[in-house]
C-alpha cells in the first residue's frame, strides 16, 4: 500500500507558507462571535490532543529515524535495512502529517503558543515526509544508491528532523506544565491573602 507521502508535502508546505499571514475573514468573524472563549478553549483542547497524538507517533518515528542515521555509517547493512525503517518512517510521519493538517484547521483559533508549536512541528514534518520520500525513491530506483551520500543525507536529514520536531513538541508541553503551576500558586497565594 503506497502511502501518499507526496500530497502530504504538497498540503503541509502550503499551509506553511499560509501559517504565518493573517487569517482568513471568515475566521476572524467565527473567533470574534459570542462564546468565543468557549471556541478558544476547545481549539485549545483539540490541539492539544493531537499534539499529544503526535508526541506518541514520534517515538515510533525517532526510533526508525535513529535507526536510519546509525545504519548509514556502516556500509554493512543490506538495502532491505534501510527499506524496513524507511517504511517505519513513512508510517509515522503519514500519521503526523494527518494530524498536523487538522492542526492547521484549527491553528487560527488557538493561543500564540500553540499556533507557534504547530509552524515549528508542520516545517519539520514537511522536511521528514520529503526526505523519506526521495530516498524511497533512491531506492526503488537502485538499490545500490544506499552508498551514495545524497541518499545519506536523507537518512540525516530525516533523523535530525525527527529529533527537532520531538523538541518542538516536548518544549511546548514543558511550558503548558510551567504555565499551569504558575497558575495554580497564583490562585492559592489568592486564596490565602497573600
Amino acid at each position: 500500500m503506497r502511502l501518499n507521502l507526496r500530497s502530504m508535502i504538497v498540503a503541509l508546505a502550503g499551509v506553511v507558507l499560509f501559517a504565518s499571514g493573517p487569517p482568513v475573514a471568515s475566521q476572524n468573524q467565527s473567533i470574534a462571535a459570542p462564546g468565543k472563549d468557549k471556541v478558544s478553549t476547545h481549539f485549545s483542547r483539540r490541539a492539544s490532543t493531537l499534539l499529544v497524538e503526535i508526541q506518541r507517533e514520534i517515538v515510533g518515528l525517532r526510533h526508525h529515524a535513529d535507526t536510519l542515521r546509525a545504519i548509514s555509517r556502516n556500509y554493512q547493512h543490506s538495502w532491505q535495512s534501510y527499506a524496513f525503517s524507511l517504511e517505519g518512517v513513512k508510517g509515522h510521519i503519514n500519521a503526523v502529517g494527518e494530524r498536523t493538517a487538522e492542526l492547521q484547521q484549527i491553528q487560527h483559533a488557538v493561543p500564540p503558543r500553540q499556533q507557534q508549536a504547530i509552524t515549528e512541528v508542520t516545517t519539520h514534518a514537511v522536511q521528514v515526509a520529503a526526505s523519506t520520500e526521495a530516498a524511497i525513491d533512491q531506492l526503488n530506483e537502485n538499490r545500490n544508491s544506499v552508498y551514495r551520500p545524497e541518499y545519506r543525507d536523507h537518512l540525516v536529514t530525516i533523523a535530525d528532523h525527527s529529533e527537532n520536531m520531538q523538541q518542538v513538541v516536548d518544549k511546548f508541553f514543558a511550558y503548558e506544565k510551567t504555565q499551569q503551576q504558575i497558575q495554580r500558586l497564583q490562585r492559592e497565594l489568592e486564596s490565602s491573602g497573600g
